[in-house]
């Protein structure tokens, strides 16, 4: 995975989509949807490591642009 979109491609072959209007909020769903489907050995140790670093970058550039205004 290389984007925010494919994290939502990825999502959605499990059935879930996120969407509630605030960017953060969307993507720290996102890591807990990862993180339980980890957990529940649904998804590849790669796979969820590289959405994951992906979804913190996404979250640290997202942070600070709200920090900026």
């Amino acid at each position: 995975m290389k984007t925010i979109y494919d994290i939502q491609q990825f999502l959605k072959q499990f059935g879930t989509i996120i969407y509630v209007g605030d960017r953060i909020g969307d993507l720290e769903l996102m890591e807990t949807e990862l993180k339980d489907l980890y957990q529940a050995q649904l998804i590849e140790p790669r796979e969820y490591q590289s959405a994951l670093l992906l979804l913190r970058h996404e979250i640290q550039i997202q942070k600070e642009k709200s920090n900026q205004r």
